[in-house]
């Protein structure tokens, strides 16, 4: 005989997430037809595990309006147009990985002549922007310039630059970019290279407040993602947001938040427009993608 209860139990695990990604399709295709600017957010894991190419893929789409992340993202990107990242194993000995002159971010290894590499380039790219730009710019305007000097099409700044989708990083000196500015403005003391953050927060403020309608899809949590919906404040909150994340919320973290919170700090107008997926982005966005980009 069948036993009911057991038959509702499978059931409800089985639908829950299946529904909520429903649920997140949903409010991304009301964005669309709302015309709603996107804001896209995410952490710099998702370009180092894969996310890259279909970020890119949304950049040239031009399916999203403005991306906010973190200087691992655009590090990783730049990266990446030269030479690919290894596969490994979560469990690898990392003394072996360091011996072998690799870094390990997750299951993922890098070699210490990219991040060589990265350093070579970038220094000369400084000295360039340094001497056009008289010393001083917002984050915004100089990945930009970055993504300009790019041709790898897999490149979600090449896709930005070319389709003007400003790329925000609230905290830009994060990362060995920080490191960079650090050794240049050593050999440069008397007239440093300054990153104007204060009209970097302008820029992105006003795309905030002068869209009609505004929508925001969040992979994770961190800086990126309280970057994008505390700006939304500013305008009682985003009209629609969808969140892909694994974090919880028993710690009271930013990161673990669902979309009911954002409603309490007008970050999110009503948990109506909204969508909370559970799980690993690396599957849930991929789908997400898909559907966007479904005429």
């Amino acid at each position: 005989m069948e036993n009911p209860s057991f038959k509702r139990k499978i059931g409800s695990s089985s639908m829950r997430s299946a529904g909520h990604l429903g649920r997140a399709v949903e409010v991304v295709k009301r964005m669309q037809k709302d015309r709603a600017t996107v804001f896209l957010s995410f952490t710099s894991n998702m370009i180092s595990s894969g996310m890259r190419e279909i970020i890119a893929y949304l950049c040239e789409k031009k399916l999203v309006d403005c991306i906010v992340t973190s200087t691992g993202s655009a590090e990783e990107d730049i990266m990446k147009a030269t030479a690919p990242f290894l596969l490994g194993s979560f469990n690898a000995d990392d003394e072996e990985v360091k011996k072998n002159g690799m870094n390990r971010i997750g299951n993922i290894l890098v070699k210490d002549e990219q991040y060589a590499d990265l350093e070579k380039l970038h220094l000369a790219f400084m000295q360039e922007m340094y001497d056009k730009h008289k010393g001083k710019m917002c984050a915004s305007e100089y990945l930009k310039e970055i993504g300009a000097r790019l041709s790898d099409k897999h490149s979600f700044l090449y896709w930005c630059s070319k389709n003007n989708i400003p790329v925000f990083l609230p905290g830009p000196l994060d990362g060995a970019m920080g490191d960079h500015f650090y050794y240049f403005n050593k050999k440069n003391f008397r007239a440093p290279f300054v990153i104007d953050a204060a009209e970097e927060v302008k820029r992105f403020y006003d795309i905030m407040l002068m869209a009609e309608k505004t929508g925001g899809i969040v992979l994770g949590g961190g800086i990126a993602k309280h970057h994008l919906i505390g700006a939304a404040i500013l305008r009682n909150g985003l009209d629609y947001v969808v969140y892909l994340s694994t974090g919880s919320e028993g710690d009271g973290s930013l990161s673990g938040a669902r979309p009911r919170e954002a409603v309490s700090w007008n970050k999110l107008k009503s948990e109506e427009n909204s969508a909370f997926v559970e799980g690993d982005a690396t599957l849930t966005f991929p789908l997400l993608a898909c559907c966007m980009a479904k005429e």
